[in-house]
């Protein structure tokens, strides 16, 4: 099994990053007045300044850990594999999702770029499907989605796919 590009990282720390602030965002509700009304109790302005420092010391700290233990976990549990008969994936941290896209189920390859992928190095692979599976954002992901690839090991993903895709084309009815 193939790891992804290092440079997906970045890619998986972003996404923790944004992840950390909602949740800490819907968490402040309960947490950050528990931590004003305890300094809070002392008359003096101090206490008030020193609750606004640390919960937003806390915010950076919870943000910055969580966001880098993602990243991590992430990486190492995204790998994918190109056998014979289809290409494997397998992913997830907490719950795996194991997925097989025959060869002869795909219809097309598509490589692309966006600015952090431009930015560290990499390039993410598309091989579709006759029918687009649905994430649960809610956003059409081919079933054969690759996240971050070096750029010269995205094109011969493509090249090996689509050479699959001519022998079987040939071979016919």
């Amino acid at each position: 099994m193939e790891q992804l590009h290092p440079g997906a990282r970045w890619l998986f720390r972003i996404s923790g990053w944004v992840f950390a602030i909602v949740l800490l965002m819907f968490l402040g509700w309960f947490i950050f007045p528990l931590i004003f009304a305890i300094f809070a109790l002392t008359p003096s302005i101090t206490g008030v300044l020193l609750a606004v420092v640390v919960s937003f010391l806390f915010f950076i700290a919870f943000v910055i850990i969580f966001a880098e233990i993602y990243a991590r976990l992430a990486y190492t549990n995204w790998q994918f594999e190109f056998t014979q008969e289809s290409l494997r994936l397998e992913r997830g941290i907490i719950w795996k999702r194991y997925s097989n896209v025959p060869y002869e189920r795909v219809q097309n390859v598509d490589i692309t770029r966006g600015i952090i992928a431009r930015l560290c190095g990499f390039s993410t692979v598309n091989i579709q499907t006759a029918g687009y599976s649905y994430s649960p954002r809610g956003r059409p992901v081919s079933e054969g989605y690759i996240p971050a690839v070096g750029v010269q090991r995205a094109e011969e993903i493509r090249a090996f796919v689509m050479k699959r895709i001519g022998n079987r084309n040939k071979q016919g009815l």
